[in-house]
């Protein structure tokens, strides 16, 4: 295929796949979802890019000497309908701000071909109904084992664990300023501290 070079080249009512993804050669930052190119923020807030990294790395702390791999975005997860899909077959490539796989066959040098375990997504004015409409329904429809939502404008944390005989996400809590731990159900001994995670933001 021939790159495109420059994002006025795409078509916006036009659905693509990965393999079209890959000749993709601009600086803006796109997501496809079903198909559907979806623009990303050029450049997130501080205080995205703080949270992010305070939860990064006491995961990575935690993940140390475990079958499990933590990464951030700008990182490509192709979510697939079955194995063995090839490029121009996949639909949805996202770019989480935060996540965990821990079937480490899934990871190549590309990302990560199949639904992580753990997604957090911390939310902006720009990704809300992205994060909380199109994502949430992507995740859950892909097994996402765990979905974290996280408005740091606000201070608020909402949980989702799959329940996987429903195939659906289950709110776990809504953790606000009047919580302390902040637990994580995929990996129970691992703890946030609620004044720790948005404190000076």
């Amino acid at each position: 295929m021939k790159p495109v070079t420059d994002i006025s080249q795409l078509d916006f009512n036009k659905q693509y796949t990965y393999a079209d993804y890959l000749t993709w050669q601009f600086s803006e930052r796109v997501e496809l979802i079903k198909g559907w190119i979806h623009k990303m923020s050029p450049a997130p807030k501080r205080i995205h890019q703080e949270m992010s990294r305070r939860l990064e790395v006491q995961i990575d702390n935690y993940l140390k000497n475990k079958n499990c791999k933590v990464y951030h975005a700008p990182f490509d997860v192709r979510l697939i309908r079955n194995i063995g899909q090839k490029n121009r077959e996949i639909q949805t490539v996202i770019q989480p701000d935060i996540c965990v796989i821990c079937d480490l066959e899934k990871l190549d040098d590309l990302g990560c071909l199949g639904a992580p375990d753990w997604i957090i997504e911390i939310l902006s004015k720009s990704s809300m109904k992205t994060d909380e409409v199109d994502k949430f329904q992507l995740y859950e429809e892909n097994n996402v084992r765990e979905y974290w939502i996280v408005d740091v404008e606000n201070c608020i944390i909402k949980a989702y664990l799959l329940n996987t005989k429903k195939e659906k996400y289950e709110l776990v809590n809504y953790y606000s300023n009047n919580e302390k731990n902040i637990p994580v159900g995929i990996f129970p001994d691992l703890k946030f501290d609620y004044d720790t995670l948005f404190k000076d933001l």
